[in-house]
């Protein structure tokens, strides 16, 4: 019997679909805004810089004033009067907060400097106004991050990179496993597809973070002086996850799988967490909600996937008595990375003085919590419930009696 027949009911394409989907959405939020009306564009030399520095020091910005593409120049554009402001007061201190550019018309462009003067830990978003309405000014804003030490930010950036290692290697044991006995008995497919739909929401969520400045706008808004809980190796390993999740389903199609099958209760549970995205996908295309709000919602969605796709594979490990099938390697490492994870956030709270930061990303604090303790049940189930079982007869396929799926229909 194909594994088409207990697929059937979800469709694997329809959720990289509505993943590409979403994520073409995002990008469309990233392109929007800029408008072709304006006659000058004002823009920080480095666009993707996001200067970090100890309290107490000086750091210096580079603008510069540039004609906007067939812009049709008139009279009142030959002053632009500039006025930087910082949006949360006591992080940080502007030397030359009003800067004027004189008669732009005659160049293509115009640099100039500002310069800041740290003064205590956080995150602060440099604004600038001007009375000119033929500027372009979103370009412009700068996050300027104040930390207690530049020792604990890379301490903080090794624990990211280690954890972003342990995570992702953690979904090879099982996929190796699997290659190895020519099977995927022992894996809860329950298990599989949550992960797998739950990654996808967890990416979205980091893509429209750590890469949409509308979004970013809007979280700081509501964070003043917040750091952005989402770096770029929680993006790679998100994506990662992902891709890798979708390639297990895969093996479930040409590996032995016995009589397991996706239960009833995880395709409506799948199927409840797709309407959940599609109406919120429109109520943030109606404005009704924002895009950052539309995001916590696929981070809670994530966090409640996290909360129950272990449960499926303790219990089926308790009902067959044996974990083997189910990769031990895969547990260790989430274990490791979790730890890691949660130590990550607690140095940088710490840090810049922002612990509000722990609730700025509850999916990835979430998710360091319950893959703890989840990873502590199944650690226990291994290595002291059935250690006999597995270890005895590792290598043997599993009786029939083991074959069968607790969660069939």
């Amino acid at each position: 019997m194909i594994l088409n027949s207990f697929l059937q009911p979800i469709k694997m394409k329809s959720t990289p679909s509505i993943f590409i989907l979403l994520l073409l959405l995002l990008i469309c939020q990233f392109t929007h805004g800029f408008s072709s009306e304006k006659k000058f564009i004002l823009r920080h030399r480095e666009m993707d810089s996001n200067p970090k520095i100890p309290p107490h020091q000086n750091i210096s910005f580079s603008y510069f004033v540039s004609n906007a593409p067939g812009d049709a120049l008139g009279e009142d554009s030959n002053v632009i009067p500039l006025h930087f402001f910082a949006q949360t007061q006591g992080i940080i201190s502007i030397e030359n907060p009003n800067i004027t550019v004189n008669e732009p018309n005659k160049s293509k462009r115009i640099d100039f400097t500002l310069t800041a003067d740290a003064l205590a830990p956080g995150e602060c978003v440099i604004n600038v106004s001007s009375t000119n309405p033929n500027v372009y000014l979103k370009l412009a804003t700068i996050k300027v991050k104040v930390m207690k030490s530049e020792a604990l930010d890379i301490f903080s950036q090794v624990i990211g990179w280690s954890y972003f290692i342990a995570w992702s290697i953690s979904f090879y044991p099982q996929v190796y496993e699997n290659w190895r006995r020519k099977s995927v008995i022992g894996l809860n497919f329950d298990f599989l597809f949550l992960n797998t739909v739950g990654f996808t929401l967890y990416s979205l969520f980091n893509t429209g973070m750590f890469w949409v400045p509308s979004i970013q706008e809007e979280y700081f808004l509501n964070n003043p002086s917040g750091v952005n809980p989402v770096k770029l190796n929680d993006v790679i390993f998100s994506i990662h996850a992902a891709i890798v999740c979708f390639f297990t389903i895969y093996q479930c199609y040409i590996y032995e799988r016995g009589n397991q099958r996706v239960s009833r209760v995880c395709r409506v549970i799948i199927l409840g967490v797709v309407l959940v995205v599609a109406i919120f996908v429109g109520l943030s295309f109606s404005s009704t909600i924002t895009w950052l709000e539309f995001l916590y919602i696929c981070s809670y969605c994530k966090l409640g996937i996290s909360l129950i796709k272990y449960m499926p594979q303790a219990y089926m490990n308790y009902q067959r008595k044996s974990t083997l099938g189910w990769s031990i390697g895969n547990v260790l490492l989430d274990f490791t990375g979790g730890i890691l994870s949660i130590g990550q956030m607690l140095v940088d709270a710490y840090n810049f003085s922002d612990w509000g930061s722990l609730l700025g990303d509850p999916t990835k604090m979430g998710l360091g919590f319950f893959s703890v303790a989840f990873d502590l049940i199944f650690i226990f189930q291994h290595y002291v419930l059935y250690r006999k079982r597995w270890s005895s007869d590792e290598s043997d396929r599993i009786i029939d009696n083991d074959e069968e799926d607790p969660h069939d229909d």
